[in-house]
């Protein structure tokens, strides 16, 4: 399928495909960040790992000696992801920095800079209030900048004082990367993440193994007709690809695929995980699942009042488990719980309710398969059909005379 890849050593082809898990996670890479020791064997194997990505996923690779820079898609409309760090008017200084920086020089103080962000703002009709808040969200932004490279503080530092100076070291080449759609086709915000998020040439191809790499859990309920009945039917061979090429592990069930890596390298957010708040909504997840009936595609609905109901008995039936801090405010902690559960993918909305993907099923406690003294275990009754929360045994033998 990719020619240069195929004719490499096993050694090599190793090689690619870790510095390919690395680009996922960090799409600019440059020396001095993390990871940022891998460049030299990125810059070796950067033909292969072009090919690789535009053949696969229809991104655009551009490696030079100083830095690696992968355009992904953009987000869109998943409001799940982001710079933490980052609030809207965060991003919208971030928008606002980069406008002022393309015609600054290489070198600035920070406050000609900042006053040039807000005259940026005052232009792109952005009102500018100098207050506390306001300054954080300027200094998130310079910070974001800082930490990829892009500014140094050659003297002093960037901090949300006013009166702090500080002489400001631009890098102007991956200043000039950092955009990832085209600024020059768009008329508008819209337009332009519409334009970055756009597929590759092999349009169908590229959207549904975007999916796959970049989300835990695709369902097919969740993707266009036309998406879905290709991944149906090349599923098997999709799920060879990810590994080969990504390292990563897809399983294969009724409702959709779940993709996994086995070393968390690619993992974002680790679930189950430490803390009152991932504690509960893990717990919580069997009972929530039990509240309703799922509907055709597997997802069961969920309202405000089932996660105020469930996270107040976890808390009431286990009082010493919690922190005390955690669970002091309860519809603070149910809020927590929601967002942690959304975030993961495991949350939806949809037409106004809530509904639980299959996928939480893969939580649901399992009993201890030792039997008390005496007693013979009962019989595990027989699946109704293959499920997200089924084992994978031997689905790769049943799709064996499927499209390769």
């Amino acid at each position: 399928m990719i020619s240069t890849f195929e004719e490499l050593p096993d050694i090599d082809a190793a090689n690619v495909v870790r510095c390919a898990r690395v680009l996922l996670r960090r799409p600019l890479l440059r020396p001095g960040g993390l990871d940022g020791d891998l460049l030299p064997m990125i810059y070796r194997q950067r033909v292969v790992l072009q090919e690789v990505f535009s053949s696969l996923l229809g991104y655009r690779l551009v490696v030079e000696r100083r830095f690696a820079r992968l355009y992904k898609t953009g987000p869109g409309a998943d409001a799940t992801r982001g710079e933490a760090s980052l609030s809207p008017r965060g991003y919208a200084y971030l928008a606002l920095t980069l406008a002022a920086l393309t015609g600054i020089g290489r070198q600035v103080l920070l406050s000609r800079l900042v006053s040039d962000v807000r005259a940026a703002a005052v232009e792109a009709d952005v009102q500018v209030v100098d207050d506390p808040a306001d300054r954080r969200a300027l200094t998130a932004a310079l910070r974001q900048l800082v930490a990829l490279g892009v500014i140094n503080e050659t003297e002093g530092s960037v901090t949300a004082e006013s009166t702090a100076e500080a002489l400001i070291t631009i890098d102007t080449d991956l200043l000039g990367q950092l955009i990832a759609g085209p600024l020059a086709e768009a008329d508008s915000p819209e337009q332009l993440v519409e334009l970055a998020a756009a597929a590759g040439p092999r349009n169908l191809e590229h959207a549904v193994r975007r999916r796959l790499v970049e989300d835990p859990v695709v369902l097919y309920d969740d993707l266009p007709t036309e998406q879905a009945a290709w991944l149906r039917e090349h599923v098997t061979n999709e799920s060879r690809l990810l590994e080969r090429f990504f390292g990563l592990v897809g399983e294969c069930r009724a409702e959709g695929v779940v993709v996994c890596d086995p070393e968390d390298y690619l993992t974002d957010l680790v679930f189950p995980g430490p803390g009152t708040v991932a504690r509960i909504a893990l717990l919580a997840l069997p009972e929530l699942l039990g509240r309703a009936e799922p509907d055709g595609s597997g997802k069961h609905p969920v309202t405000w009042q089932d996660f105020t109901d469930v996270c107040q008995e976890l808390v009431d039936s286990y009082p010493a488990a919690w922190s005390r801090q955690a669970t002091e405010d309860h519809q603070d902690l149910v809020h927590l719980v929601v967002a942690l559960l959304r975030r993961l993918g495991l949350l939806q909305d949809h037409d106004g309710r809530w509904l639980l993907s299959p996928a939480a099923h893969r939580w649901l406690p399992q009993p201890d398969a030792t039997p008390a003294p005496g007693r013979e275990p009962e019989p595990a009754p027989e699946p109704p059909g293959w499920s997200l929360f089924d084992e994978m045994t031997v689905f790769d033998e049943m799709q064996e005379d499927g499209p390769r």
